[in-house]
């Protein structure tokens, strides 16, 4: 059995297809194969697993008027068709029972030219509204997979699309909030606050932080608070220095990466970050109560509409980067790290939203497909 995985972009459009491909790998002993965008993420993320990789010239469009807009979409335009023909060679070499995009423009020219060949095809989207490639894949694909029940309303072919969650690795259910405390070496009974903007940091959210954590140091430090400022992280020290913060408070502790997420996520209380795809699959997985302020430099505004998602559930809530400030981010993490039966009926209501064995559901459903 070959299986072809096609997607890019982003962390959360890759993240899934390697956990699916690990499962064919061990399970059936399939031929993987991977196919992305030339210099995109996946170039580097997938060798990296140990799986084949190959790539195709495929390119955004703009949703702009600008000339600069209208030259680079006539350039995709031309890229489209020259991809048609690279995905149509990698096919015929390689051969696959099943094609599986998770997203990201390299994902349209592999599994349409799969579908007209009438090799079984999947899409599945990790963010609660499709994209524009997976919109338009969802007509052609035979299963079109969703990580909410609600996303289903948005695609023209509702029966053809089956709820699985999105796969979240298995790390994240290793530890307990207790062990990973003990692991973390945090000997008090202060709840603890994460936050991170992304590993590319935000200047106006980290902004917020240097008001945030000075806020922090005038209460007392009340919570632990372990932050990931990313590439703003000497810019944040700097600007804590220039306001009189800079030295150690025990308690607080700002990191520039946060390597050991899983840990870390476990040990919270609260996490206070983005609503990308991956992010929200994560914290609805592990229960875990969240502020989410979406980024507003998003394509469709993707990261709001997945943020609706859990804080309409009451899973989390919602502020708008618009209406952030340190003093206003302070008020609310402090409101809920103050108030562990509130946190609790958030962390049951993620509990009945997610779907903990998505990778299991994913599997059974594309194994359905090949029979």
């Amino acid at each position: 059995m070959n299986v072809l995985f096609t997607c890019g972009g982003t962390a959360g459009h890759i993240n899934p297809a390697l956990a699916l491909a690990r499962m064919f790998r061990e399970r059936d002993g399939a031929g993987i194969l991977f196919v992305g965008a030339d210099g995109g993420m996946e170039t580097r993320l997938v060798p990296k697993e140990g799986f084949d990789l190959k790539t195709v010239t495929i390119t955004s469009f703009h949703r702009s008027l600008r000339l600069s807009s209208l030259t680079h979409n006539i350039k995709t335009l031309h890229n489209m068709t020259h991809s048609g023909r690279q995905a149509a060679d990698i096919l015929t070499e390689f051969r696959p029972d099943l094609v599986v995009g998770t997203g990201g423009y390299a994902s349209y020219p592999v599994v349409h030219a799969a579908a007209r060949r009438g090799i079984p095809t999947a899409v599945h989207e990790s963010n609660a509204v499709p994209g524009l490639t997976t919109k338009t894949l969802s007509r052609v694909a035979d299963v079109v997979m969703v990580g909410f029940a609600e996303s289903k309303s948005y695609y023209e072919h509702p029966e053809k699309v089956a709820v699985t969650g999105t796969p979240v690795r298995g790390d994240f259910f290793r530890f307990t909030r207790m062990e990973a405390r003990r692991e973390l070496g945090l000997e008090d009974d202060r709840p603890l606050l994460l936050s991170y903007w992304g590993s590319l940091g935000a200047e106006d959210m980290d902004d917020c932080m240097v008001d945030f954590i000075r806020a922090e140091r005038a209460a007392g430090v009340p919570f632990l608070h372990i932050h990931g400022a990313g590439r703003d992280f000497g810019r944040l020290e700097k600007a804590l220095k220039e306001k009189g913060s800079a030295d150690p408070r025990p308690g607080i502790e700002i990191r520039e990466y946060i390597y050991d997420m899983p840990l870390v996520m476990a040990a919270a209380d609260l996490v206070l970050c983005r609503a990308g795809a991956s992010t929200v699959s994560e914290l609805a997985a592990i229960a875990k109560p969240a502020v989410l302020v979406p980024s507003p430099n998003v394509t469709a505004d993707h990261q709001t509409k997945n943020a609706q998602v859990l804080s309409r559930s009451g899973g989390a809530v919602l502020l708008p980067e618009k209406e952030c400030s340190g003093a206003r981010l302070y008020e609310v993490a402090s409101q809920l790290l103050y108030d562990p039966k509130r946190r609790a009926e958030m962390s049951r209501a993620l509990s009945a939203l997610s779907i903990p064995d998505a990778n299991e559901q994913i599997y059974r459903t594309l194994k359905e497909l090949l029979r």
